[in-house]
C-alpha cells in the first residue's frame, strides 16, 4: 500500500512488553513525539517506518493502536556501531558541546552511512507519488538526500531533536560535509532553536559553498532548502488532565507523606546522561544543607534518573559515580527516616510522572546542554494551581521561552545554589506571578502545534527557486 506520509525514526513509537498472559506485544512509548505524530499520521494516511530494539529479528509490519508500523531489523554489529557507536558515542556528545568527547572510528561511519541507507530504500518503497516524507534526529541524517536520489518526486521534511552544534566544533567531524549535504536533500530542516538553524546555515555556505540567504539555501539543482526553528513542545492538555486526575492527586499526597511531609520537596526528572548535569546539581544541594541553609527535616531531594544506554561505557561510569555521590551525600547529611537525596534508578509511567510534578515544590532541570528539555514544560503544564517553581539551565532550549524560571549557568555551582535558594525562599505572590506566565507560554504553543506549523511549512516550501547558481568547489 503505498502512503501519503511517511514518519522516518530511528525507534518506532511501541516498546516491547509481556502481556498478562504471557504473550509478547507492544506499549505505546511514553514521550512527546509519539503524541505529535499519531494526530498527524491518522490525518494522512500515514506509516511509520523505524527499529523496535533488539536484533537480528524481521518482524513483519504491524498496526498498534490505529497506527501502521513499519519495523526495521538490526545486527548485533549494526547496534554496537551504528547505534552505540556513531549515534551516541561520535554525533551525541559533539553536538552536546563536547560534554563527553566524541570518538571517531571509520567503522562506525561505514554502518552509520549502511544503515541509512537501508532505511532510505525503505522509505522510498513505502511511499506513494509525491507524498510527504519525515524524517527524524541524529541517526539519520544522511537519509533525506539518500532518499531524494531514489525518489525526486517526494516532499521530504527532517527534524533534529537535539542541539545542534557551532561551526568550531562541528567541523572537528571527519565526515562533516557527508552530514550537511545528507541534511540538504530535505527540503525544510528544521531545527529546536534559532541558534541550531543559524549554525547550520553558515555551515553549509562555508563547508559546502551554497549560497544561502537568512534561512534558505540555494542548491545548483534550482531547489531551495529552508532550515527554520520549531520549538518542540508537549501535550499540555493531556498532562494537565492527569494531574487534575483523582488518582494522580491521591498518588501526590501519597508521595509527600512517603518522603515524611516535608515542608518543600526539590524534584530532578532525568535520563541517565552526562548531559542533564545530575552530578553538580545533587552535589550544589547538599552543600546548601552543608552550610546550613536548607534543613533535612524540612526539605528533600528526589531525583529520578531514567536507565539509559547501558551498554555504553560512559553512562556505566556516570552511574557508579552518581550512586556513590548519593552514598556519601545521604551518610554524610541524612538522618534516620530523613535522607538528604531520595534517589530513583528507574523509569515511570506518565501518571507517576503527573503526581511526582504535582508532589514538587522546585522543578530542577540543569542540562549542560539540552535541545529543549520537555520535562520542564511537563512540570509546568501540571501545576494546574500556578504554585511551585522551576529552576532552569539557560543552556536548554526550554530556556528561550520559559523565560520567568529561575535560569541558572549550570557550569556556575555558586550560582545554582544561589538560585535553588531564591527559588526556596520566594513567596507564593513571586511563585505564582512566574508560574502562570510560563502555563501560558507552554498551554499556546503545545505539541500539536509544532507538528502543524512543521507540516504547512514543508508544505509551503518554494521548489524551484529560479536563481543561477554555480555548483560549489568540492573541499
Amino acid at each position: 500500500m503505498p502512503n501519503n506520509l511517511v514518519i522516518v525514526a530511528n525507534r518506532l513509537p511501541v516498546d516491547r512488553v509481556e502481556q498478562p498472559d504471557g504473550t509478547p506485544g507492544w506499549r505505546l512509548s511514553p514521550g512527546g513525539l509519539v503524541t505529535a505524530i499519531e494526530p498527524v499520521m491518522r490525518a494522512n494516511d500515514g506509516v511509520w517506518l523505524g527499529w523496535p530494539g533488539g536484533t537480528d529479528e524481521d518482524l513483519e509490519p504491524f498496526e498498534h493502536d490505529g497506527m501502521n508500523l513499519v519495523p526495521m531489523s538490526m545486527s548485533a554489529q549494526e547496534v554496537e556501531r551504528f547505534y552505540e557507536g556513531m549515534s551516541n558515542a561520535t554525533l551525541w556528545p559533539l553536538y552536546h558541546d563536547l560534554v563527553a568527547k566524541p570518538q571517531f572510528h571509520r567503522e562506525w561511519w561505514d554502518s552509520y552511512v549502511a544503515v541509512n541507507r537501508r532505511f532510505a530504500e525503505k522509505a522510498a518503497a513505502l511511499a506513494a507519488e509525491g507524498a510527504t516524507v519525515w524524517v527524524h534526529d541524529y541517526q539519520l541524517q544522511l537519509v533525506p538526500q539518500m532518499l531524494r536520489e531514489l525518489r525526486p518526486d517526494l516532499r521530504i521534511g527532517f527534524y533534529l531533536h537535539i542541539p545542534f552544534p557551532p561551526v568550531e566544533l562541528f567541523q572537528q567531524l571527519p565526515w562533516r560535509r557527508q552530514i550537511l549535504e545528507g541534511l540538504l536533500g530535505a527540503d525544510l530542516v528544521g531545527f529546536q532553536g534559532t541558534g541550531a538553524a543559524q549554525n547550520f546555515v553558515r555551515l553549509v555556505r562555508q563547508r559546502v559553498g551554497h549560497k544561502t540567504h537568512r534561512d534558505l539555501v540555494y542548491l545548483p539543482d534550482g531547489r531551495t532548502v529552508r532550515a527554520h526553528a520549531f520549538p518542540i513542545s508537549i501535550d499540555s492538555q493531556g498532562f494537565e488532565k492527569l494531574a487534575t486526575s483523582p488518582s494522580v492527586i491521591e498518588r501526590a499526597s501519597a508521595i509527600r507523606e512517603a518522603l515524611g511531609n516535608p515542608r518543600k520537596v526539590f524534584l530532578g526528572i532525568d535520563r541517565l546522561d552526562y548531559t542533564k548535569g545530575i552530578y553538580a546539581r545533587l552535589r550544589a544541594y547538599a552543600e546548601l544543607i552543608q552550610e546550613g541553609h536548607v534543613d533535612v527535616e524540612d526539605a528533600v531531594f528526589v531525583q529520578v534518573a531514567v536507565p539509559s544506554r547501558e551498554q555504553v561505557e560512559q553512562y556505566r561510569i556516570l552511574r557508579d559515580d552518581i550512586d556513590r555521590l548519593v552514598g556519601r551525600i545521604n551518610g554524610d547529611l541524612g538522618r534516620i527516616g530523613r535522607p538528604a537525596i531520595s534517589y530513583l534508578h528507574s523509569s515511570y509511567p506518565r501518571e507517576e510522572m503527573a503526581a511526582l510534578y504535582r508532589a514538587a515544590d522546585i522543578m530542577v532541570v540543569t542540562p549542560y546542554r539540552d535541545g529543549m528539555n520537555l520535562v520542564a514544560k511537563e512540570y509546568v503544564a501540571c501545576r494546574t494551581d500556578a504554585t511551585g517553581a522551576l529552576v532552569l539551565s539557560e543552556f536548554a532550549g526550554a530556556a528561550d521561552e520559559l523565560r520567568q524560571a529561575w535560569l541558572v549557568n549550570p557550569y556556575d555551582i555558586n550560582g545554582m545554589k544561589a538560585a535553588l535558594l531564591d527559588a526556596y525562599r520566594a513567596d507564593a505572590k513571586e511563585s505564582t506571578r512566574r508560574m502562570k506566565a510560563m502555563r501560558r507560554t507552554v498551554t499556546q504553543h503545545d505539541v500539536a502545534r509544532w507538528a502543524e506549523s512543521f507540516m504547512t511549512e514543508l508544505a509551503d516550501v518554494r521548489i524551484d527557486h529560479g536563481k543561477t547558481v554555480r555548483p560549489p568547489a568540492h573541499s
